[in-house]
């Protein structure tokens, strides 16, 4: 949803002690997965509208050529053309999920992403189901957009 580990991680954080302070405002009239999935959301969300819709940028981590960071041993299950196409769909996707607008990316994250029902998606996020599903499919129209001028990347391996 953030689009950036470490923010991830301190979002994870606050939304476990958001949860912490108000265990006592869990109603049980929905699993507490999806009351933490709620608060997590909710947490994503309020850090997106404090950037302000800044442009999302997508940071990948390079490798250092330090020798120590080198590997003794060669990994060879991977064929390295393959990993090299693995990789570059899935910065494709990063980036075209952070061009997403946040309802779009929450829906294709708890569905797709982390397996969530319609209804619980709906409870989560507190929309209609008629809502997640709409959501949903204008959120897969809109991967499918920005991804076409790459689909020669998504055929084969």
């Amino acid at each position: 949803m953030l689009n950036n580990e470490d923010e991830a991680c301190d979002a994870t954080q606050e939304a476990f002690v958001r949860a912490y302070n108000s265990i006592h405002s869990f109603r049980r009239d929905a699993s507490f997965a999806t009351w933490l999935y709620r608060i997590a959301m909710n947490v994503c969300l309020d850090r997106l509208r404090r950037r302000g819709r800044e442009a999302a940028t997508l940071h990948l981590i390079s490798e250092t050529s330090d020798e120590n960071s080198l590997r003794d041993i060669p990994d060879e299950t991977n064929d390295p053309p393959i990993e090299a196409i693995k990789t570059q769909r899935q910065a494709l996707v990063q980036q075209a999920l952070a061009e997403l607008t946040s309802e779009h990316r929450a829906v294709i994250v708890l569905y797709d992403l982390q397996g969530l029902s319609y209804e619980e998606i709906a409870t989560a996020l507190g929309v209609p189901i008629g809502t997640v599903k709409s959501r949903l499919n204008r959120a897969r129209l809109a991967l499918r957009t920005r991804l076409e001028p790459h689909l020669e990347l998504f055929e084969g391996p």
